[in-house]
């Protein structure tokens, strides 16, 4: 069952938006060759904890950290290590924060240092498939207008979309209905109504679109080692249109 929010319950997600949004201003600063990705974890835990929030995703059905660093080929769920990030390098870095009894779950992808013309590309669409998901967040919409902008824009331009990964529902708890794929049909899917709360988080790969699991049960790669990029928001559906909640 998808849980509306009301304007009141939605204004009471802001703050854990925003806390989201300021880990990831900060972290920004740190994100550069030579730096690991524990490093960059254990900052986001502290930031959080100096802002207010509260993390989650450690020990989360057995997550070992507080947050997802994702390296390269890695699609999602990376766990952070004293692996030192090199030029060259792309980082998803995805961060979920509770406040007030309210979730909030963005990802972001850093360019560490000079990064080939391929990634750069990868990038650039990646972020371009997020925006255009976003705009058709309309109320009396469907969700495959959402989906199919994003799939028909990535495939467009020589990339592919995960399908085994999902995007959900968010709000009292970090999922919650709809559970959906990044690909669809525009006019079809789930009805778009004011209060819905969800995120949108395209994961688009250079290559195939299929990915493989770890033996540690949580690191998603791209099967044939190629590069994988994601952007992410929490997003509302209200009546003056897509409000992103984690905006920064």
């Amino acid at each position: 069952m998808i849980i509306l929010k009301s304007p009141k319950e939605i204004e009471a997600m802001k703050p854990a938006g925003q806390i989201v949004a300021d880990c990831y201003r900060e972290a920004a600063k740190l994100i550069e060759p030579g730096i690991t990705t524990r490093e960059i974890n254990d900052f986001v835990a502290r930031h959080i904890t100096k802002l207010g929030g509260k993390q989650f995703t450690k020990g989360y059905n057995g997550f070992p950290a507080e947050t997802c660093t994702s390296v390269n080929d890695v699609v999602a769920h990376g766990i952070p290590a004293n692996r030192e990030l090199m030029d060259g390098d792309l980082l998803k870095l995805d961060i979920v924060v509770e406040y007030g009894g309210w979730f909030a779950d963005s990802c972001w992808c850093y360019a560490v240092g000079n990064i080939r013309p391929e990634a750069q590309k990868l990038m650039k669409v990646t972020k371009e498939c997020l925006d255009l998901g976003i705009a058709r967040a309309l109320p009396g919409g469907r969700l495959g207008d959402i989906t199919s902008a994003i799939q028909q824009h990535a495939q467009a331009n020589g990339f592919s979309v995960v399908r085994d990964l999902l995007a959900h529902g968010i709000g009292r708890s970090l999922h919650e209905e709809p559970s959906y794929e990044h690909i669809g049909v525009a006019g079809k899917g789930v009805r778009l109504k004011e209060g819905m709360v969800f995120t949108i988080e395209p994961m688009i790969n250079e290559g195939t679109f299929r990915i493989t699991i770890d033996d540690d049960g949580w690191t998603a790669r791209t099967a044939d080692g190629k590069l994988s990029a994601q952007y992410e928001h929490t997003i509302a559906v209200t009546p003056n249109g897509p409000l992103i909640l984690t905006a920064h």
